[in-house]
């Protein structure tokens, strides 16, 4: 069984002979830990990849999305970071006043994706692959307006609001037709929703507003016979029966913000959980025995027949040695959780 088919049965919860892994390794971890990064790939592969990001035209960026300084990307949002190897924050609006919608364009260098080169990767990995950007609504319409203005337009709903969300979410939909349209396996999705207590928004503006994109790009997927994946930070226990019902198959979140038990009580067998282990606390200051701990406690919780997959983020203040932990316990772990 290859890594593909290793992931498939996983998602399909059939039973795969071990538990896939994926590592996350962020580029704050490869510019501070180069030989770590190296040897983990070398001694956990990754049973999922990302496709390559090749366009057939130039997406018109600025300097460096992991640099410190200014980073505008495709859509002419301008990012401020102040460390290198990690994302920065919009602070100023791309669309500052409603008039600015007249001008405003979704970038079609994006659309423009060489399906030839995304394929000849398909063809080339035995791994199952993922497509190589993600499709973010509502992380979009915050870039583009700032996350404080975003808010306070989701509590007043203008017309224009609707407006600019559609003008995202037809853009997104071309780019998961044309996605789905190659070789990879899964289309990918990514919207922080919640804050460490709960949602950012209501559920009811989740499910009035945004589930419907969602649905409509789960629906595409289906239509080309392609998995879903979707990460969200966060609490979000509340639109999880949302997402399962949306049509997402694997979800990247913050399981133990949540409680690993209780994702286990309601959602196991109906989603497959795609990592992870505490970033916040347990990477960067738990010990050997609370990082074992914490991996058996997801398998425990969250897997049956498949449903889990070995992910763990490799970024900010996270110790390299506990990384290494997560995946050497992931490897002892037997599917009837006995040592191997």
């Amino acid at each position: 069984m290859n890594s593909r088919q290793l992931v498939e049965k996983t998602l399909t919860f059939s039973s795969p002979e071990r538990i896939p892994r994926h590592k996350g390794i962020l580029p704050w971890a490869e510019e501070n830990y180069p030989d770590v990064v190296q040897r983990l790939h070398e001694i956990f592969p990754d049973d999922m990849v990302m496709a390559p990001t090749v366009y057939t035209k130039t997406l018109g960026t600025k300097g460096g999305r992991y640099r410190k300084g200014t980073y505008t990307d495709e859509w002419g949002c301008v990012f401020t970071n102040p460390l290198d190897g990690i994302i920065g924050i919009v602070q100023t609006p791309l669309v500052k006043d409603w008039e600015d919608l007249e001008k405003f364009k979704a970038p079609d260098a994006t659309l423009c994706l060489d399906r030839e080169a995304v394929n000849t990767f398909c063809r080339e990995a035995e791994q199952f692959v993922v497509m190589g950007s993600v499709v973010r609504p509502f992380e979009r319409f915050q870039f583009i307006r700032t996350m404080e203005h975003a808010l306070i337009d989701l509590l007043e709903q203008p017309s224009e609001l609707f407006e600019l969300l559609n003008r995202i979410h037809q853009h997104s939909v071309k780019e998961v037709e044309i996605w789905a349209s190659t070789d990879v396996d899964a289309i990918a999705l990514m919207d922080d929703w919640g804050t460490q207590q709960g949602l950012i928004a209501s559920p009811d503006i989740f499910r009035k507003i945004f589930l419907p994109m969602y649905k409509e790009y789960a629906d595409v997927a289906r239509q080309h016979r392609k998995y879903v994946f979707m990460h969200s930070d966060g609490y979000i226990v509340d639109i999880i029966p949302d997402l399962i019902e949306a049509g997402v198959d694997a979800l990247n979140a913050q399981i133990f913000c949540m409680g690993v038990k209780e994702l286990g009580e309601r959602f196991r067998g109906k989603i497959t959980f795609w990592g992870e282990i505490d970033r916040q606390t347990l990477l960067p200051h738990g010990t050997r025995q609370e990082i074992q701990q914490a991996v058996y406690e997801v398998w425990l919780h969250l897997y049956t027949q498949g449903g889990v997959i070995a992910q763990c983020e490799f970024g900010l203040e996270a110790k390299p040695e506990n990384i290494f932990t997560v995946y050497e316990t992931w490897n002892s772990l037997s599917r009837t959780g006995k040592k191997v």
